[in-house]
């Protein structure tokens, strides 16, 4: 599921967001490795280079294992055997990396059998839900899930919102890396990928996996300590989690190369503008404001009903907008809002 993200803090910001307790209870923040290779962005694909956190003992012999450090890494895995010399030659993807097979495939096996776990530091990631149909064709509104964040408000103004990005919590995703050297000698590479595991029952009707997240500080010290928590006592901390939250953005997203806060603003912030549509667009609208007779027959038996899930969980949050899946006021308001044509999001791999 975890195919897009999003990582826009700067830095300082970025370590002061992931502050932790050390063995002797000291709180602490992590220190940066290799800082010039971070670039904080609101879309980010594989294959970019991203922070994570990992325990200090990886880079320092004779180091407590329970310090930190964030150091920029490849997403996507490049194993240590890999005897090509150029990364992209890879012809598997290791994006992501199913939790229920970690332990059968080398790629992953080797590195979790060295200890090297890690933590990927996301604020958000990308995944598109399907809307309805319209002329036999999907529709899909692109949504950012990430943690609920701020005090619990609700994001009904862009002040609020602005606000809630000086405070935003990091979604701490358990991964695996690895270090790579080039067959013929050069700067080693290190990579990671994200592990994922069945999706928790709220979300299972969007997807059916979704990235297993450390929820809170105790998970992620276990997991990062694999000097005093061995493999098998750490596995068992990988599960599905519902402390999560999710809200429609703009479809700006679909491009990678677009890269602004536009990305992951919810779009009943975003500014209004009243924008000529395009062919397919009038076509939707006309087809969404007049309604076809077959719709019409189904209203009255569904109108109690919704097609998207009613999220039940006290920390899985209702989007401000409607939920309706196929619902015309979401769909009249995301055309209003789209800003430019893009193709459909793409997929996001299905580990």
């Amino acid at each position: 599921m975890c195919g897009r993200t999003s990582c826009h803090l700067p830095r300082d910001m970025l370590a002061r967001a992931c502050t932790y307790r050390d063995r002797g209870g000291r709180q602490r923040l992590p220190e940066w490795r290799h800082p010039d290779k971070y670039h904080p962005s609101y879309n980010q694909s594989p294959q970019s280079c991203s922070p994570v956190l990992l325990s200090r003992l990886h880079l320092e012999k004779d180091a407590d294992s329970s310090e930190r450090i964030i150091a920029p890494m490849r997403w996507g895995l490049v194993p240590s055997w890999f005897k090509e010399d150029d990364p992209s030659k890879l012809r598997f993807s290791t994006t992501n990396c199913r939790s229920d097979t970690i332990l059968e495939k080398q790629s992953f096996r080797v590195p979790l059998g060295k200890g090297r776990r890690c933590v990927a530091l996301v604020l958000g990631f990308y995944h598109a839900i399907q809307c309805g149909t319209v002329s036999s064709l999907q529709v899909e509104l692109p949504c950012l899930f990430c943690l609920q964040q701020g005090s619990g408000g609700a994001l009904d103004s862009a002040e609020n919102w602005e606000r809630v990005w000086e405070h935003w919590r990091p979604l701490t995703m358990a991964g695996i890396f690895d270090c790579w050297e080039p067959p013929e000698g050069g700067e080693l590479l290190y990579s990671y990928t994200i592990i994922t595991v069945d999706s928790c029952k709220s979300l299972h009707d969007i997807h059916h996996r979704m990235p297993a997240i450390l929820d809170g500080d105790e998970a992620v010290s276990r997991w990062l300590d694999f000097e005093d928590v061995p493999t098998q006592e750490a596995l068992k901390l990988i599960h599905p989690t519902e402390n999560i939250t999710f809200h429609p953005v703009s479809t700006v997203v679909n491009n990678s190369r677009n890269n602004s806060p536009e990305c992951l603003t919810p779009v009943h912030l975003m500014v209004k503008k009243e924008l000529k549509a395009s062919g397919s667009s009038q076509k939707m609208m006309q087809w969404l404001a007049t309604k076809s007779p077959k719709k019409e027959d189904q209203e009255t038996s569904l109108k109690d009903k919704s097609d998207t899930p009613q999220w039940s969980s006290q920390f899985l949050q209702k989007s401000p907008l409607p939920t309706k899946r196929g619902g015309a006021g979401l769909l009249v308001q995301w055309l209003k809002q789209e800003k430019e044509e893009a193709p459909p999001i793409k997929r996001l791999h299905n580990q």
